[in-house]
């Protein structure tokens, strides 16, 4: 399994609330979140790792450089103006074949996660594993409507009946993503909500894998919940 994660952002609300560490940087038990998330995704099948950052995280980049990992690390430094962007990036570095991408302030549970990938490397039918939870976390959700198989039929910004789910912010994919984002880049489209939208319109099977809990460290007060979380 090939993994990504998106670490471009400015972190900009936990530096208005008084954190002065970059987000990668913000320690959850002792761990900064994006060498928490890399050893989970090294115990994980791993095949290489690319990661984005934007040219103000320094500290952020020569912490990643310093480390020793067992598969190849592509570093892309950039910045960008959104996630779909940064993953249109990080795209260009991931080699062909299966990956996972997350952005790095998506906090989930080691064992969760494991059966995720289990699952998503196991299938060798669906274009597509989105992590979903039916906990709310985040301040503008994204909804998924899924069939009574776990299918994806849409990403919805508001609640509506029957939709139990909303996204974790895990996307496991595969090169016909790819080809989508491409289009949608050619063609102007923005937000990662869109663009998963656009998944569903070319057709593409995503399957939605449950994960009771996911959170994001978007707030100060994120960082003690998260820590209680995973401890």
């Amino acid at each position: 399994m090939h993994y990504g994660i998106i670490a471009a952002g400015e972190g900009s609300r936990l530096v208005s609330e008084g954190v002065a560490l970059p987000k990668p940087l913000v320690k959850l038990n002792g761990v900064p979140m994006i060498k928490r998330l890399i050893d989970i995704f090294m115990q994980s099948s791993p095949e290489s790792l690319s990661i984005i950052v934007n040219e103000y995280m320094t500290e952020v980049r020569t912490f990643l450089e310093s480390l020793e990992l067992p598969v190849p690390l592509n570093l892309v430094v950039k910045t960008t103006p959104s996630s779909m962007h940064s993953f249109y990036e990080v795209s260009k570095m991931i080699p062909e074949g299966k990956f996972c991408l997350t952005t790095v302030d998506t906090i989930f549970r080691a064992d969760d996660f494991r059966r995720y990938i289990d699952a998503f490397i196991a299938d060798d039918v669906a274009d597509g594993y989105m992590a979903v939870t039916p906990f709310i976390d985040d301040e503008k959700p994204l909804y998924v409507a899924t069939d009574d198989s776990l299918h994806i039929t849409g990403f919805l910004d508001k609640p509506a009946e029957g939709v139990k789910y909303v996204s974790g912010g895990i996307y496991g994919l595969t090169r016909p993503a790819v080809d989508v984002l491409d289009r949608c880049m050619a063609e102007g489209v923005s937000r990662m909500r869109n663009y998963q939208r656009r998944l569903v319109e070319a057709g593409l099977d995503l399957k939605a894998y449950v994960i009771d809990k996911i959170i994001d460290v978007d707030h100060a007060g994120d960082i003690a919940t998260a820590q209680e979380f995973i401890k």
